[in-house]
């Protein structure tokens, strides 16, 4: 037995009973800290997969990231080749902070990717065009805002005038011709 001094004189406890209360504490400081305080790393981009995928290195290896909120088109969408010239412009051969937001069914790491000029590489990509809001995923409003003034300036694959999400394109069939994956139609 153990001896704990209360402010109203000493009690006797189980000896187990300290050990038990410092777990409890433990678990109960993991499970309610911040939301703000998700894990975020410093690395350099090592590749460019397409315009929502970049390689980064951490702590040296490689890791593959998934751009947060955002769905670019694919490589054999109209606008994956410029989407993905367009991240890589941004942000290849640089260090990169990524805010680590997931984890996906593939186990690609989903993050915001903060550039050296605190720019978000995910919201300059839904600026610029070349990236949708991915709203099913994300109720991010500057998203949203941005996406708007990218379809209303007709900027990107706006330009088109009936752009397909890659959501809705990953579903239909497509044929492969040379190589390259086009749509049927």
């Amino acid at each position: 037995m153990s001896l704990i001094r209360y402010a109203a004189g000493w009690r006797r406890i189980h000896p187990g009973t300290g050990q038990v209360v410092g777990v409890a504490l433990l678990l109960a400081g993991l499970l309610l800290r911040p939301a703000s305080a998700a894990p975020e790393f410093h690395g350099r981009v090592v590749g460019v997969a397409d315009g929502d995928t970049i390689t980064v290195l951490h702590d040296g290896l490689a890791e593959r990231i998934r751009l947060y909120g955002i769905d670019a088109p694919e490589k054999g969408q109209a606008f994956g080749q410029r989407a993905k010239e367009f991240t890589a412009e941004l942000a290849f051969g640089i260090t990169v902070t990524v805010r680590v937001r997931d984890h996906d069914r593939y186990g690609r790491t989903v993050a915001e990717v903060v550039l050296p000029d605190g720019q978000s590489l995910n919201q300059e990509l839904v600026r610029a065009g070349y990236a949708w809001w991915y709203r099913r995923y994300s109720k991010d409003p500057i998203l949203a805002r941005l996406e708007a003034d990218a379809h209303d300036a007709h900027r990107g694959l706006w330009a088109d005038p009936h752009p397909v999400p890659p959501w809705d394109w990953r579903r239909t069939p497509h044929r492969r011709v040379a190589g390259v994956t086009r749509n049927p139609s």
